[in-house]
């Protein structure tokens, strides 16, 4: 089955999706920001606050500062390429950021690939979660973010991370 949230936050309501199995264990699929930009359509009748329970109280202790990282079931739809981006993603620490080069590296992503992988991280569906934010120019500049550079600047202030230049 699936079903919404929405998470209050100092960025506004984030929208949580994911399927709830026959046993109630929920496997959230997207975390998008206000206004972003390919965010997933829901029907308000479809809203379950109960299956996001765990996911309300994780992000919660993260913007309390509490928690530097999520430990949510996620999903793993996405191809081979997007895993191996993701799977270096989770990888980064919280207050810190690095650049596209050196996550193309992690990813094992050819540098000849670099847009292919800005592409794949603009379409990330589970932002803030897979730390995407964290991820900035070559000189430190903040550079595309679907949920908006204004979030993304928040995000990094708020862990504690160098102040990006401003692009």
């Amino acid at each position: 089955m699936e079903t919404h949230t929405v998470h209050p936050s100092p960025l506004g309501g984030l929208l949580l999706t994911g399927s709830v199995s026959p046993a109630g264990r929920l496997t959230l699929a997207s975390l998008s920001l206000p206004g972003q930009r390919g965010a997933p359509a829901v029907r308000p009748g479809d809203r379950d606050d109960r299956p996001f329970t765990e996911a309300h109280r994780q992000l919660e202790a993260y913007f309390a500062g509490r928690r530097t990282r999520f430990g949510l079931p996620l999903s793993t739809a996405g191809s081979p390429f997007q895993r191996a981006l993701w799977r270096a993603l989770d990888d980064i620490p919280y207050g810190t950021t690095t650049t596209y080069g050196e996550l193309a590296a992690r990813a094992g992503v050819p540098r000849s690939q670099l847009r292919a992988l800005g592409r794949a991280l603009g379409t990330t569906p589970l932002l803030l979660v897979r730390p995407c934010h964290r991820v900035t120019g070559a000189d430190g500049s903040l550079r595309g973010y679907a949920g908006g550079v204004e979030h993304k600047r928040w995000l990094l202030t708020h862990e504690g991370a160098p102040q990006p230049a401003l692009p």
